[in-house]
């Protein structure tokens, strides 16, 4: 039964739904607050496994990094996926908001855990909003190819409803002066590349790892690296990392990862050449100068278009600190600076011929899938109740499933015996 518990608590919406769920799907009656501090409990167990692997991988010499671990065959591409979620913090001692009248509770009084969901008609203060932290972990399969197998830009990308769907959705653009749409609803996840099809070439999912903490970068790196070790991953004969432009990224990418090959995000990448390509343009002006720089991007030729920025913010002038966040200076200058901070990581022509991804997309769907579950306007977290959930979070959205093998070890240590087995067909 508490098997259950847990998995209610780190999967529905909220602990009270977890409550109601498992009253009408398991026909038992658990409090809110049981649910809760269960969860929480377990959840801080798997923490303490997970920092203890960590602190064994850390222990490990560099020589004895290298080496893949006994139980694990390397797969023949290896790729980390790191990105970023939000969710609100409450500081401890700080008093939670009222609760309705109206709103059943089932225990008035706050638990030291967290304190997840708060008056639903009053507007979350800023100051509680944190980030946490989220990787994507993949044994991935593709081929190498000789020539590049997808030269051509594929047509979503150059489809003026697609891509404002996508440069509003990321990079939070506004549309140009006659643009024949000046709004769009958000595209389906993954990117609405998937409309036309996968790309040729595009690798393929083996398994996959989650990874979900409040931790700062500096010890996040660690927790990914330690899993990444425990994968395989250090020892496959091909490797990336890709994320956005986020510096924190690649900090850790530097750290642990500098042998992998640094992919960036080609949708971030797009948002930037799109809102420059636009800033001070109409629509009719700019839509054939942003065909000529994505083409350019594509083909791995990010050079050309950081030559033609150069040239356009040269013609707009320097922007002051005092422009506006969306004035056609600043637009461009951010975009120039974005641009060039990461023109190494844009070789895509080179990547799509190792057979590598371009996009991000695994993580961000992740980071959506986390954020089901801890992120909302009515959620508040202890530091510790955030720790726990996300931890058990991420384990059940782990293709690997460690919580079974958590279940099977907690049984046999509890015991002495290994009672627990998982059903097989």
């Amino acid at each position: 039964m508490l098997q259950k518990i847990v998995y209610a608590g780190a999967n529905s919406p909220s602990f009270r739904r977890a409550s109601n769920d498992l009253r009408v799907l398991a026909e038992v009656t658990v409090a809110v607050k049981q649910v809760e501090r269960l969860t929480q409990r377990i959840g801080q167990e798997r923490q303490q496994q997970r920092d203890a692997a960590t602190a064994a991988y850390q222990a490990r010499t560099l020589t004895q990094r290298d080496e893949a671990p006994p139980d694990q065959t390397p797969p023949s591409l290896a790729v980390v996926e790191m990105d970023g979620g939000r969710l609100q913090i409450r500081a401890a001692g700080e008093e939670a908001e009222p609760t309705p009248a109206t709103v059943p509770v089932a225990d008035p009084q706050p638990s030291p855990a967290a304190t997840e969901e708060a008056a639903p008609d009053k507007r979350p203060r800023a100051g509680h909003w944190r980030e946490d932290k989220v990787g994507c972990l993949l044994a991935m399969t593709s081929e190498v190819h000789a020539v590049d197998p997808c030269p051509q830009i594929p047509a979503v990308f150059v489809d003026p409803l697609q891509a404002l769907k996508l440069a509003q959705q990321i990079g939070h653009c506004s549309a140009a002066p006659g643009t024949p749409f000046a709004a769009t609803p958000p595209p389906p996840e993954d990117a609405a590349a998937e409309q036309h099809g996968p790309r040729p070439g595009r690798p393929d999912v083996e398994r996959r790892r989650v990874i979900a903490s409040r931790k700062s970068s500096d010890d996040f790196a660690p927790l990914l690296a330690s899993v990444a070790w425990s994968m395989g991953l250090f020892q496959a004969s091909r490797q990336a990392f890709v994320a956005d432009g986020a510096a924190e990224n690649w900090s850790v990418y530097k750290r642990y990862f500098s042998r992998f090959t640094a992919v960036l995000d080609f949708l971030h990448a797009l948002t930037y050449v799109y809102a420059a390509a636009l800033a001070g343009r109409t629509f009719a002006q700019g839509w054939p100068i942003y065909e000529r720089w994505i083409g350019w991007v594509w083909a791995g030729q990010v050079d050309r278009v950081i030559a033609e920025l150069t040239t356009r913010q040269q013609d707009l002038g320097p922007a002051s600190k005092e422009e506006k966040e969306g004035s056609p200076r600043r637009v461009v200058q951010e975009s120039l600076t974005y641009l060039s901070n990461h023109r190494d990581k844009m070789d895509y022509a080179a990547y799509r011929r190792q057979g590598l991804p371009l996009m991000s997309s695994h993580v961000e769907s992740t980071v959506k899938q986390i954020n089901y579950r801890v992120k909302g306007t009515e959620k508040f977290w202890s530091e510790e109740g955030a720790e726990a959930l996300l931890q058990l979070r991420a384990d059940y959205l782990s293709e690997e499933e460690p919580m079974e093998r958590f279940w099977r070890q907690r049984q046999a240590e509890a015991t002495g015996q290994r009672r627990y087995r998982r059903r097989t067909a």
